[in-house]
């Protein structure tokens, strides 16, 4: 299905801010072309084909029905709005195209489940095309060098991992669709899957109960859309406890402009402490018999970011991974299970948000109406 000289050929399915992200990563990743595009609005469209600048021979479709049954793809990105996942997943999965899905996987429980069914259902008709999910925040250097240290047990098993993001609002996207809970999942499934799958991959070990406190106190509300009032929460706290005994916290502001650090991510263990920050690309790393002289700090970058993009490099480092298991057949780094969890954390800390108390993740993950 690769082109004769063996390019993989991308299809992007919704051409908005994180399509032209993919398109534009895509132009540095060596063996990938951009041979189509999707999306209903026409001057999305324009937009993606004039950031291309002429790089790929692109075929346009406003309906991505069209772009499955072209034949000119090998790889789909699904990068529509939230809302649309579930019914376009049920589309991909029905070929045999290799899928990555941005997040949230899907804005609710039910429909993560009814992919990861219709995934399996494909792999029971003999197709083993990588699915994978784009939680790409494991790979931002310098929480991947966080990582490193963590599963190498230099700071011994983590115990307490705190997540904070003060940062901007959310951005105008086509239509205002990501003002409303009903399209978004909700902030803290939309825009904090990220930070859950990462707490998940620090500890290694699966959230039990969540607790949060959050509201809308500051932004949209002096705005209308069809006489509606936007209602997507603007912060919050979230703990997290873990069946091993490991405890995380997630502090989220959007409305912290004025923040040196966008996003810093703590890990502590029994034998010390490491942390990564964001924009600086700062990592700290402690050990308790050293003491605080002995903290040591370092920017980190990888060599291998030919393209930084909006999210330092990551995607590109995920592009790497994921054409290298479209060619090799390597399971897909994060996966449909993976993105499932990151949900239902974010729909359990609504859910504690709405009833003032923890919420259990198995309930979450029981419940058919989540």
């Amino acid at each position: 299905m690769r082109a004769d000289d063996g390019t993989v050929r991308y299809g992007i399915i919704g051409s908005g801010m994180m399509g032209l992200e993919h398109l534009w990563n895509l132009h540095h990743v060596p063996g990938a072309a951009v041979t189509a595009i999707a999306d209903p609005n026409e001057p999305s469209r324009a937009a993606t084909i004039a950031f291309d600048e002429g790089r790929n021979e692109i075929t346009e479709f406003a309906d991505h029905r069209e772009l499955l049954a072209s034949g000119l793809v090998d790889v789909v990105i699904v990068s529509t709005p939230n809302m649309t996942h579930r019914a376009i997943l049920d589309d991909v999965l029905a070929t045999d195209l290799h899928l990555l899905v941005e997040k949230p996987l899907c804005t609710t429980v039910a429909d993560c489940r009814a992919v990861i069914a219709a995934a399996e259902a494909r792999r029971d008709r003999g197709c083993d095309a990588v699915v994978w999910v784009g939680l790409e925040y494991r790979y931002m250097p310098p929480v991947a060098r966080l990582l490193q240290e963590v599963h190498a047990g230099t700071i011994g098993p983590p115990k307490m991992v705190a997540i904070r993001e003060h940062r901007f609002p959310f951005l105008e996207k086509v239509g205002d669709w990501n003002r409303f809970n009903r399209n978004t999942g909700g902030t803290l499934v939309e825009k904090c899957c990220h930070f859950f799958d990462l707490m998940n991959h620090i500890t290694g070990d699966r959230p039990v109960r969540v607790q949060a406190s959050g509201a809308q106190d500051v932004n949209h509300l002096d705005e209308r859309y069809d006489g509606e009032v936007p209602d997507i929460l603007d912060n919050a706290f979230v703990i997290v406890d873990y069946e091993g005994g490991a405890r995380a916290l997630l502090d989220l502001c959007m409305f912290a402009e004025a923040s040196e650090e966008q996003e810093e991510i703590s890990v502590v263990g029994p034998l010390g402490k490491v942390e990564a920050f964001l924009p600086s690309t700062t990592v700290r790393l402690g050990l308790r018999r050293e003491g605080r002289s002995g903290v040591r700090q370092d920017l980190v970058h990888d060599d291998r970011v030919a393209y930084e993009g909006f999210h330092h490099g990551s995607s590109y480092l995920e592009h790497l991974d994921l054409i290298d298991a479209v060619r090799t057949g390597a399971a897909p780094a994060v996966g449909l299970e993976d993105g499932l969890l990151s949900v239902a954390m974010g729909v359990a800390a609504h859910r504690s948000i709405d009833r003032g108390g923890p919420v259990l993740v198995d309930d979450v993950l029981a419940d058919p109406g989540a």
